[in-house]
Formats: C-alpha cells, sequence, structure tokens
C-alpha cells in the first residue's frame, strides 16, 4: 500500500458572531472565574469587573458567593444552559455583563459558550484557577500526566474509553452520586483494584480529601458527600481482564455480536486507512456489531459518528456495545440505506460494510462526501466485488484484497485455516478526475483479514492505484508488508 502523505487540518478560525449575539458585541462582557474560596479568593482587579456590572449572570451557587457590594441585577442561569447563552446576552445589550464561570472559563466552562457567541476575543476572560490545577496540587501529580474526562451533562459511560492500566484519570464530577457511578462503572469493565479518591470543594475553606479506597471496596451504600467534587482515579486493571489498547484492533471478545463483526485484523487495517483526525465525522453503514464505528469515535474524544443498521436487534446491540466501550454518544439511526442517510449531516469519510448491492447506495454515500472526504468499502461477494471493480474504474483509489488465516490443530499437527478474503475499496474524493493508468497493474500488498460480508476502510488516494493482492496469517505473515 502506498505511504500516505500526511495530512495537515487547517485550525478552522472562529465563526462570526450569530444574529443574537451581534446586537451585544458593543457591551462589556467579562467571563469571571469564582472558585470554592468565593469572593476571598477573587484578585482585586477582578473584583473591581464584578463590582462594575451592571449585569451579573451565573449558577445560583456562583452568584451566592458575590458580597452585597456587587449591585448588579443577578440573573441565575435557566435549564437548559447553552440555548439561554445568545437569548440573554442579547436581552442585555448595551449594559456592563458579568458572566460567573467556576474555575477557569475556557476549561469546560462556560467561556466556550460565550465565545462561540460573540466570536473570539469580543469578550474579556478572566480565570481561576481550575479543579484540575487544585487536584494535581494536592496529589502532586504533573497536569501533562493526566487524562480528564467530565460527566457533568454526559453519560458516565464515557469513563470506559479512558481505562487504561497505570493511567491517571480526573473526573468531573456531576454531583454527589458520582464517586459511587465512577466506582461500579470500574468493577464492571475489569479495573476494580483501582485505588479512587475524591476530592471536595477544593481551594475552599471546607476542602477535604477522601483516603484512598479501590473501586472494589467502594462502599455500596457510602453516604454522598460534597456535590463540589473530582474524583481522581489511579488506572489499575485486574488480572482476569481483557485488555483494550489505545488504538483500533480491539479484541473481537470486547463486542456483543451475532456474527456481523469485522474481525480484529481487518478492522485495524481498515481504521488505518479510514485515518479518523480529530472533529471529523464517519458514516457506518451496514453498522452490524458497530465495531468500526465504536473504533472510530475511540481514537479523538471530538470525533463523531452515525452507524446506519437496518436490524433494529442488531441496532440496540450496537448502542450497548459503544457504551460498553465507552463511546456512548455514537448515533445510531435503524433503516435502510440510501433512504436513512436523507438528511444525516454530511460525513468526512463513510464506510460501507453492508448492502453494497442496495441500488443507489455506493453512489450516494459518493454524492454525500466533500472534497477530500474518504469512502471505504468492503466486501467478500462476487456480486459486490463487481461493483467495486466498476468503482474503481470510474473513481480511482486503491482496489485491495486482504485474506487471513489462522493456525489451528490437524489432527497431531498445524495447519491453516482460511479465512473469506475480503475485497477493500478505498478512496479519496478530490475535484480532480482520476488517473486511471496505472489501473491493472499488478504490485505487492500487505496485511489484514476478515470472514465477515461488509467490513470496510477509507485511503487517501487521489488516483487509480494498482489493484493489489494481500495475504496474512494470525500465527505468521505471507506477501509484502502494507
Amino acid at each position: 500500500m502506498p505511504v500516505r502523505t500526511p495530512r495537515c487540518r487547517a485550525v478552522t478560525p472562529a465563526p462570526p458572531p450569530s444574529t443574537a449575539a451581534a446586537t451585544v458585541a458593543t457591551a462589556a462582557v467579562t467571563v469571571v472565574g469564582i472558585g470554592a474560596d468565593g469572593w476571598d479568593g477573587v484578585p482585586g482587579a477582578h473584583r473591581a469587573e464584578l463590582l462594575d456590572a451592571e449585569v451579573l449572570i451565573g449558577g445560583p451557587r456562583q452568584l451566592g458567593l458575590l458580597p452585597p457590594e456587587c449591585a448588579g441585577e443577578r440573573i441565575p442561569w435557566p435549564s437548559p444552559l447553552r440555548p439561554a447563552v445568545p437569548r440573554l446576552l442579547a436581552a442585555h445589550s448595551g449594559r456592563r455583563i458579568a458572566v460567573l464561570a467556576s474555575g477557569d472559563p475556557m476549561f469546560y466552562g462556560i467561556g466556550r459558550a460565550v465565545t462561540e457567541v460573540l466570536g473570539a476575543g469580543a469578550a474579556r476572560i478572566l480565570p481561576h484557577p481550575s479543579s484540575v490545577s487544585y487536584a494535581c496540587a494536592r496529589l502532586g501529580w504533573p497536569a501533562e500526566d493526566i487524562e480528564v474526562v467530565t460527566v457533568v451533562g454526559r453519560p458516565t459511560a464515557r469513563i470506559a474509553a479512558a481505562l487504561h492500566h497505570g493511567r491517571r484519570l480526573l473526573v468531573l464530577s456531576a454531583g454527589a452520586a458520582t464517586p459511587g457511578e465512577v466506582a461500579a462503572l470500574l468493577r464492571d469493565r475489569g479495573f476494580g483494584p483501582s485505588p479512587m479518591r475524591v476530592l471536595e470543594r477544593l481551594g475552599g475553606p471546607g476542602e477535604r480529601t477522601t483516603d484512598a479506597v479501590t473501586a472494589d471496596d467502594w462502599p455500596a451504600e457510602a453516604p454522598p458527600g460534597d456535590p463540589l467534587n473530582i474524583v481522581a482515579v489511579a488506572c489499575r486493571r485486574a488480572p482476569d481482564a481483557l485488555r483494550l489498547g489505545a488504538v483500533p484492533g480491539l479484541p473481537d471478545e470486547a463486542y456483543e455480536h451475532d456474527g456481523q463483526l469485522t474481525k480484529r485484523h481487518i478492522r485495524a487495517v481498515t481504521l488505518g486507512v479510514l485515518a479518523p483526525a480529530p472533529g471529523e465525522l464517519l458514516w457506518d453503514v451496514g453498522g452490524g456489531s458497530g465495531s468500526i464505528a465504536v473504533e472510530w469515535l475511540r481514537t479523538h474524544p471530538s470525533c463523531r459518528a452515525v452507524t446506519v443498521e437496518r436490524d433494529p436487534v442488531r441496532a440496540e446491540r450496537i448502542v450497548r456495545n459503544a457504551e460498553r466501550l465507552g463511546v456512548p454518544g455514537l448515533r445510531v439511526v435503524t433503516g435502510t440505506a440510501p433512504g436513512a442517510l436523507a438528511g444525516l449531516p454530511r460525513p468526512d469519510a463513510v464506510f460501507i460494510g453492508g448492502g453494497l448491492t442496495a441500488p443507489g447506495l455506493l453512489e450516494a454515500c459518493w454524492e454525500a462526501l466533500p472534497p477530500g472526504g474518504r469512502l471505504v468499502a468492503n466486501t467478500v461477494t462476487l456480486e459486490s466485488e463487481a461493483l467495486l471493480a466498476a468503482a474503481h474504474r470510474r473513481h480511482g483509489g486503491e482496489l485491495v484484497r486482504l485474506a487471513t488465516a489462522r493456525a489451528v490443530p490437524v489432527g497431531g499437527f498445524t495447519g491453516w485455516r482460511q479465512a473469506m478474503p475480503v475485497t477493500q475499496w478505498a478512496v479519496e474524493k478530490t475535484s480532480r478526475p482520476a488517473d486511471k493508468t496505472g489501473a491493472g497493474a499488478a504490485a505487492p500488498g500487505g496485511s489484514g483479514a476478515s470472514d465477515e460480508p461488509g467490513s470496510s476502510a477509507g485511503t487517501g488516494s487521489t488516483a487509480a492505484a494498482p489493484e493489489t493482492a494481500v495475504t496474512a496469517g494470525a500465527a505468521g505473515t505471507a506477501g509484502a508488508e502494507i
């Protein structure tokens, strides 16, 4: 397989202010961080902004930390908060507005919503140390060595994607019940030996840190602590727990499935060719067990994916797999493509894992891609293979055949059991017509395999590539490297 030239993603400039925000663009909007130490911990310059504000917007707890001298009109955030940001800012156009944030406004805070509404640079951000900074200081953990996961307004299941033996986690809690929920998840995912500590009201007069207790020993009926807390976890995997790596190619045993599963070796190749990047959206068409979409999402917290699966039972199974493997944000659409694709957000990459012979499916997926988008389709049937060969002639890209064999007992000896070979077409959409001058030339290939119809992958090729035969074995490899 040709080596891909690394693609640099341009930094997307901040969007222009919304219509609602345009009316407050000339107003003085300041976002001020405040901690559990309240007014005593607010620096003098930050205090001046709060004392001078005509409007004070924040959560009830934050507003309650201000002294009477802050005479501005106090407005608590409604629920849900996010949609209210542009409306509240616009309603007080022309007045001096101070928005209160917990800790650092730009670290999982309200500062993000305010700057998205007003545009970068239109609001002053005055940070306070975050709870993560305090926690690292109390624990002696270097901040660059820890991973932060927030469950504020998000499912606790997302912690599972960050569980790796030896990793240190800080979990931003949703409330007093979060520590118990974290302990239960750790036990369920095979990380019961992990020591946990709960740090409450960091930086404030009521600061408290619990003694380290493993998730296995966390009391099921523990009384709830303070809702303002952060949970520290030193990840320790149980000896008999399944090892899940940080790169694609999770063990097949990690998935609940009925046989419709892109097998581990083919899945690793597929994700490598799809080349997910932060913030990108995948369409996984013919989801099966959802393994491709799940592992796409696990590559980065900002990645997004939609899986389309016509079988309702399999669709429910995909939801369970996504939750168990730490990506509960996977969107599952139950329906038949291409009809079920209507109305979906435009993808950066498409994986077709089944249903290739459905009229119009391949064309609909191709048309949905923007320039630079990737399409990957896998099949084990001759009928679908013919469609991929025709698409390869029209659009170029790379057409490969992947096969694996596994060593099994043969009497008193050992022999190879072949899996069904998978034909894979991978192409990157460009505005240039494909150069087909090299089509049909033989070239060496690499390794990977699956015995499921419809596993998939994607590539960055912009011109027709030679067809490649690839063979790989679980106990050894025949053929050239990919």
